[in-house]
């Protein structure tokens, strides 16, 4: 037996009270310190103190009572271990606590506790000295290699003083519990060579097979469906590149047990490549005069667009290898642009596939998830490939314009490579990680507007216009395609029920004022629903009158009036018979069906008092006519602008202003006291109705100082005309956009004359021809010419007297 040098300890010792564990002389332990009596000896033990005494510490294990007081000293353990506080680390949350590392130096037991509070200090005895015997190391080692867990009589232990007493009592334990883990590891070995075992015989099962032998079935059909997925890679027709991946992932496929997690990635990673169409298209039908007429009756009008598509065709019947264009189909909601992409597709006889990418704000939709991720998928590009299963589709992108922005970056970039003929024949998908070509895809993209399209996006696509409708227009449509559309979705048939076109222009003018044909299609539909209930009402009459022993006027309370008029669907309401056929739609029973017109025309009313004009307005739900209203009173000069409007159209406000009181001698306009100076103790209150829609953009210039000319000339404006077109400060009509909405809106409203800037003349040629016959157009350059079409008779000057009259 070899001794080491003895551990003197101090003969006071303050007492750390531990409830997590028992700490034995020569072990380490981490122990929590939240007890008030423990922080305060932390703090002033351990953080101030700077000798190697202030850091020995006595270690009671102790229990907590819950019955005792948390004021008074509890109990004391009567053996305790010195220990050195090797470490202390703190924190405030989620309230004050320490965490300390001690190591155990030897035993002592308490003489006498000397003091209890701030934290308890106890004179007292040391009972050993670390002594170490080599006899014992190899049980030591043998226990630390197979068990982390801690001794199992730890107090007894930690009370036992004499050597001998300690030997006695922990050797057998030792030898025990090292007995155990051996026979546990024992255990897990054999365990081992059987799963060996078993895994070596089941290949050798399924090749020799052994009658009377188990398989594991699922293990079969796998490896079935590997066989079946190599097959389909050599047979394929992919791209080398592509090729070259799917051996290499199919290798290690049959490498991988089943029960990886990347084992189904990789598997489903090889059956997207194997259903993808490398090199599958289908076959153009070329015949232009079968397309135009294809096209024609499935779209009235859009002569532009289905000129495109034409020439198109053309050009594909004389080149076979021709790039898809990349075609956008900008216009109001309701007009058919994506109905006519479906319609492209029928034409060339392609498969046609929808991407809805209206609030689109994560680039993983176009270009897929990188497969290194959970749950990773294709984009929306490789996934409407394999949907179609060809690869010269026409594909459509709509609503391009309401793409979004996230942290997951930017979708509108990524379409970049989509949408460019030079680059898309080399698209990289992130989960194909391979390039596809995309160069034979026809791709069709529809915007209601193309101000929220980025540049570079914008500049990737050909640009089609696709206006609203005239109302002659929707007439055609509503008979040619809606009606019969509606009647077969109500069941029912052009013998029961009839809309001549007149009321159909009533429904146009009355109950909707949009650019495209969705609200006329909803009322048409409301209009063949009201008549379904007239028509099953009536099944239902003729069957209960055809009831044996029930007579006219008995039992049902039946009654025919003489002079019922069963034209309209009122008049059939109370009569005993079911209505006569067909049921004709006037404008009675529109009324009794739709309600009130909802739009009536208030022009005339709204403009018969000075200080109000007709502006015209782009939307991108097409053109609309805009009131502008001014009136002024007494104050200091302000100008006032109210209806949402954006700083462009606060701007043409302030330009007209200035130029009128810069023109005002001219024109004779004073304030209210007779004064040149507009502003001279006047204020002037400009509105834009409606208040709840925003506003801006620079045509209402013209309208804003036609409005105001008329205010202070006390004149009213024409209330048949309307105006668009921006100023300067010089009183110059620049030009604008959205003419052909602009003027179409005006015909809606039933106006006749429209004000134009003179540089928005060439604009006229893609106006209708119906349309322009019935409006009469002013190409204005200066302010000058915009005030003369705007008043009857001219603008003229009012001179005071000796002053000839004369027309500006």
């Amino acid at each position: 037996m070899s001794l080491v040098n003895p551990i003197q300890i101090p003969s006071r010792l303050p007492l750390l009270l531990t409830h997590e564990g028992v700490l034995l002389p020569g072990s380490t332990m981490r122990t929590s310190v939240d007890s008030p009596r423990n922080l305060q000896l932390v703090r002033s033990r351990l953080l101030k103190g700077t000798s190697l005494q202030s850091t020995i510490l006595g270690v009671i294990p102790n229990t907590p009572d819950p019955a005792s007081d948390a004021q008074d000293l509890p109990p004391l353990h009567r053996i305790g271990t010195a220990a050195l506080a090797v470490q202390v680390v703190g924190s405030n949350w989620p309230k004050p606590h320490y965490t300390l590392l001690i190591t155990g130096l030897c035993r002592f037991q308490i003489v006498q506790v000397v003091k209890e509070k701030p934290y308890p200090v106890a004179e007292v005895e040391q009972l050993d000295r670390l002594e170490e015997f080599p006899n014992t190391c190899k049980t030591r080692e043998e226990l630390g290699e197979l068990s982390e867990q801690f001794y199992k009589y730890a107090v007894q232990i930690l009370d036992a003083v004499s050597l001998e007493e300690r030997f006695k009592m922990t050797i057998p334990l030792l030898v025990r519990q090292i007995e155990g883990l051996k026979l546990l590891q024992k255990t897990r070995k054999h365990k081992q060579d059987d799963e060996k075992r078993v895994i070596a015989i089941r290949p050798i099962r399924r090749i020799t097979h052994i009658p009377g032998a188990l398989e594991d079935e699922d293990e079969e059909e796998d490896n079935d469906d590997i066989v079946m997925l190599e097959k389909k890679i050599r047979t394929s027709n992919m791209p080398e590149q592509a090729h070259k991946v799917c051996v290499k992932e199919i290798k290690r496929l049959k490498k991988m047990p089943q029960s990886m997690p990347e084992y189904a990635l990789t598997r489903n990673y090889l059956e997207l490549m194997v259903e993808l169409p490398w090199n599958k298209s289908t076959t153009d039908r070329l015949d232009i005069r079968a397309a135009r007429i294809l096209l024609d009756n499935d779209h009235y009008a859009m002569e532009k667009l289905k000129k495109r598509v034409l020439e198109y065709l053309a050009v594909r019947q004389l080149k076979n290898n021709l790039k898809g264009p990349i075609l956008c189909f900008v216009g109001p909601p309701g007009v058919g642009k994506t109905s006519v992409g479906r319609s492209v597709a029928k034409t060339l006889g392609r498969e046609f596939h929808r991407i809805a990418l209206g609030g689109v704000c994560d680039q993983s939709d176009i270009r897929g998830h990188r497969r290194t991720y959970v749950g990773s998928m294709p984009g929306r590009i490789i996934n409407g490939l394999k949907t179609v299963g060809v690869n010269n589709p026409v594909f459509l992108l709509d609503e391009v314009d309401k793409l979004g922005k996230s942290l997951q970056g930017d979708p509108a970039a990524a379409l970049l490579e989509v949408l460019d003929p030079e680059q898309n024949h080399n698209f990289t998908d992130h989960y194909l990680n391979v390039a596809f070509d995309l160069s034979q895809v026809l791709f069709i993209a529809t915007a209601n507007t193309t101000a929220t399209i980025p540049p570079a996006l914008l500049d990737r696509m050909e640009i089609i216009q696709v206006p609203g409708y005239t109302q002659e227009e929707k007439i055609e449509i509503a008979h040619r395609h809606l009606i019969p559309k509606q009647l077969e979705q109500h069941g029912l048939t052009p013998q029961q029920i009839q809309i001549p076109q007149v009321t159909t222009l009533d429904v146009i003018t009355r109950y909707t004022r949009e650019a495209g044909v969705r609200s006329l299609d909803r009322k048409l539909g409301a209009i063949c629903r009201a008549v379904a209930v007239k028509v099953a009402e009536g099944q239902h009459r003729e069957a209960k009158l055809d009831r044996p022993g029930v007579a006219e006027g008995e039992g049902g309370k039946e009654h025919i009036l003489e002079d019922a008029k069963p034209d309209s669907i009122d008049d059939t309401t109370d009569l005993g018979l079911p209505p006569e056929m067909p049921i004709l739609i006037d404008f009675h029973a529109l009324k009794d069906i739709l309600g009130p017109p909802m739009y009536e025309m208030e022009v005339s009313e709204r403009l018969s008092q000075p200080g109000v004009a007709i502006g015209l307005a782009w939307t991108p739900l097409g053109g609309e006519i805009m009131f502008v209203e001014a009136s002024r009173m007494d104050g200091e000069g302000q100008l006032t602008l109210t209806g949402q409007l954006g700083d462009v159209m606060k701007e043409s406000a302030h330009l007209a202003i200035s130029w009128l009181r810069s023109n005002a001698k001219k024109y004779h306009l004073t304030n209210a006291s007779g004064s040149f100076d507009l502003l001279e103790n006047t204020d002037i209150h400009l509105h834009f109705p409606a208040g709840a829609v925003t506003k801006d953009g620079p045509s209402a210039g013209v309208t804003i100082a036609t409005c105001l000319a008329s205010l202070f000339s006390g004149r009213l404006v024409r209330s048949d005309v309307a105006m668009t077109g921006e100023i300067t400060l010089r009183g110059l009509v620049l030009p604008v956009g959205g003419i052909k909405d602009k003027v179409l809106a005006a015909h809606r409203a039933g106006l006749k004359h429209v004000i134009i800037p003179q540089r928005n003349e060439k604009d006229l040629e893609e106006i209708p021809g119906n349309v322009r016959q019935d409006l009469s157009f002013v190409t204005a350059s200066c302010l000058d010419e915009v005030l003369n079409a705007a008043f009857d008779g001219g603008f003229t000057v009012k001179t005071r007297p000796g002053l000839l009259n004369s027309k500006l």
